[in-house]
Formats: C-alpha cells, sequence, structure tokens
C-alpha cells in the first residue's frame, strides 16, 4: 500500500540542508580585479533607449566620484551590463558599487521616491523597483589568463546575443579603446562577410 504515513510526514517536514540553499558568498580581494554582470528586472530592454545609456553614464560617473573604481572594460546590452573592474588598493567592497550604481540609476529613471505598486511583497519590503533583478553576477578574476578570457568575453556578447556582426559594430562597448591601444586588431571577432 506504499510508505507509511509517518515516513510520507518525516519526508515533507526534514530541514533544508546548507546544500539545498543558494550560496550567495563572494569573493573580496582587497585591491583585486572583478567581472560584474547587473542584468534589468524580466530582461526589460533599458538600455535600447539611448537616454537610459546616459543615465546610466551618469550614474557610473556619479558613483565613482564617491566610491573610486578602474573600470578596465565594459560592455552595455538593452537587458544587462558587463564590467571588468580594479578595486583600489586595500578596498574590496565591489558590492556596495554596484548597489550605488543600481540605486542611482533607478533614481534617475523612476524619481528618487516612487515604487512601482505591481511588484511583489518581497521586491517593496525590500524597497526594490522593476528596475534591475536583486543580485548580480561577479566572478574575481585569478590572473591576467582570466582577465583576458573575461574581456573577451565582454567585447563579444554583442555578436553573442546578435546585436552586432562584429565587436567594432556595437556603440556601447569599450572595445574601441582596446583596438586603439592595439589591444585588439579591428577585425577581431567579427563575422561579417567581406
Amino acid at each position: 500500500m506504499g510508505k507509511s504515513i509517518a515516513y510520507q510526514v518525516g519526508i515533507l517536514n526534514r530541514s533544508i540542508s546548507v546544500w539545498d540553499m543558494p550560496n550567495y558568498r563572494r569573493i573580496y580581494t582587497p585591491g583585486g580585479a572583478v567581472f560584474l554582470t547587473l542584468v534589468t528586472f524580466n530582461r526589460r530592454p533599458l538600455f535600447s533607449d539611448v537616454d537610459n545609456v546616459r543615465r546610466l553614464r551618469w550614474a557610473t560617473a556619479t558613483m565613482r566620484a564617491k566610491l573610486p573604481v578602474e573600470i578596465t572594460a565594459a560592455v552595455i546590452l538593452p537587458d544587462h551590463i558587463h564590467f571588468l573592474w580594479k578595486l583600489p588598493q586595500g578596498d574590496s567592497n565591489y558590492s556596495k558599487r554596484v548597489g550605488r550604481l543600481k540605486v542611482l540609476f533607478t533614481q534617475l529613471l523612476r524619481g528618487s521616491h516612487s515604487l512601482p505598486q505591481d511588484v511583489c511583497i518581497s521586491r517593496l519590503k525590500h524597497r526594490e523597483s522593476d528596475v534591475w533583478q536583486r543580485r548580480f553576477w561577479e566572478h574575481t578574476i585569478r590572473d591576467e589568463a582570466d582577465w583576458v578570457q573575461h574581456l573577451n568575453y565582454l567585447h563579444f556578447n554583442p555578436v553573442k546575443h546578435g546585436l552586432a556582426g562584429c565587436p567594432h559594430q556595437w556603440e556601447y562597448s569599450s572595445f574601441r579603446w582596446f583596438v586603439r591601444e592595439g589591444f585588439y586588431g579591428v577585425d577581431w571577432g567579427c563575422r561579417c562577410k567581406g
């Protein structure tokens, strides 16, 4: 007739182990380099609007004025952003910088006191709007080869997503700066014919 009721209840009421829970531990290395991905809420293409790109640039510059960080590379796609950051010596807090950047951009987009009414209770409780996904993805850069791999990933991303045939065709990218500095050839990553 199957398992006993006690066995079934035991399965339903078992305690959750740490292996069942998401692990959001981050590595913080003072003066380290980090690759970051910030994604818009529900992948809305906010950065298809040039005014929102300007808002993002202003928010980034404002954040950096208070919380210095070297942005070694960046690409802005319609629904997400990739950064390579180099933190100042003795400072490892990229999370604070990401949080500040998100707040500043959201305030510019929505106004400083407005939250939409159609977001879930959890987002309202955490004073979150419908602009950004709650968290962000990070990877601590281990060495030069790892940095180059993430730099290439960042610059190839518009091609990967079908937004451009070649990295140099995407306007919102640090790729052209790296070409001018001789790091890349202008045709690096091109899928264009002729």
